[in-house]
């Protein structure tokens, strides 16, 4: 029996899996926050003096997204580790009264289990937080959170990611014994903003032909523009480079011309802000600009994509801007003739030292 054209279509997977994001929001809010929640406490009590972030790709954004909730909701000073110094160099680190935190979707991935159990017999406090309980990584660590996301098919991540980001923004919640009630409309906006996929479709247009890409953003929208490029380079293999507005301001800004194309991720908040001077050179370059944020700043660019951000405090909004960058990531490579549930040379789980 032959296949049907459904199965054989370019991207079902992970069209399938951005589609399930409403409901892996809901599952989480629902069934694995009081969890979460119990975890915050007994890390808490704990009292940890300083943070350590460790992962890999899209868990990496994942985890700058939790500094910025750390340093900004807790005043808890944070780094992101360097793992090699551990696993190839045989650093000894004192790691006692720190809070060492690794982001991983499988848990399985060698370099952050063995960083992990360092840090461990370093004296950290560790916590896990992944996609799989009975993973490698879940074991080695005291603490673990699941961010309860379902099997996850697609090379490109995307339901884990934004999975990841919730689950991140109710631990550091618990921590300063807040209650999250902040996350609570994201399922249906979530909702909301993938049934808005045909305004995607359209705007990928742009991107058909692109040579390479520029991504900026600061503050808490930092971690979306750094995920959104990744997500460009591993699904169509367009060049996409990612920068905070205050980094692309010092010299990158020079390769940013007329036919240049720029996607502004705009936080509605503070961020947003700090971002306002780094618009402006933009459009006094000429330059190709999308803006993807509050409405009257689309309105005041090339092109772009409004997102619903009455309401919506600037430290949650990360989990609603990948979306629609997760849907231009599949549109345009689509639009180039390319399947995104393919990637060339990627696996799922990658080894590295």
């Amino acid at each position: 029996m032959s296949s049907s054209p459904y199965s054989e279509q370019p991207g079902r997977i992970m069209s399938r899996e951005m589609a399930e994001q409403p409901e892996v929001l809901r599952r989480l809010l629902d069934t694995g926050a009081p969890a979460i929640r119990e975890t915050a406490r007994q890390v808490a009590a704990q009292r940890p003096r300083f943070v350590l972030l460790t992962a890999r790709g899209t868990s990496d954004h994942a985890a700058l997204y939790a500094k910025y909730l750390l340093e900004v909701r807790l005043g808890l000073p944070c780094g992101l580790t360097s793992m090699s110094t551990t696993t190839a160099y045989g650093a000894k680190p004192d790691l006692r009264d720190v809070l060492v935190v690794t982001v991983s979707q499988s848990g399985g991935s060698p370099d952050l289990v063995a960083s992990t159990q360092a840090a461990r017999e370093a004296g950290a406090i560790t916590l896990a937080v992944t996609n799989n309980p009975d993973s490698p990584l879940a074991a080695v660590s005291e603490h673990h959170i699941d961010i309860l996301a379902g099997p996850e098919k697609a090379l490109p991540a995307t339901k884990t990611y934004t999975a990841s980001l919730l689950a991140l923004y109710l631990l550091i919640e618990g921590l300063r014994d807040g209650d999250g009630a902040a996350a609570g409309p994201l399922p249906d906006l979530a909702a909301d903003l993938l049934a808005r996929q045909p305004e995607i479709r359209t705007l990928a247009a742009r991107y058909r032909f692109a040579e390479r890409m520029v991504i900026t953003s600061r503050g808490y929208g930092y971690p979306t523009a750094k995920e959104a490029a990744l997500k460009l380079m591993e699904t169509s293999y367009i060049p996409a480079l990612a920068y905070s507005g205050a980094d692309l301001l010092h010299g990158p800004l020079a390769m940013v011309d007329n036919i240049s194309p720029v996607i502004a991720v705009v936080p509605d908040g503070r961020g947003g802000e700090a971002l306002q001077p780094v618009l402006d050179r933009l459009r006094g370059r000429g330059a190709d600009l999308v803006v993807i944020g509050p409405k009257t700043h689309v309105e005041r660019a090339s092109a772009g994509f409004a997102l619903p951000t009455d309401g919506v405090p600037e430290e949650v909004q990360p989990i609603l801007e990948i979306i629609p960058l997760q849907l231009l990531a599949y549109e345009v490579t689509i639009a180039r003739g390319q399947d995104p549930d393919a990637p060339r040379a990627l696996a799922k789980v990658t080894e590295t030292r």
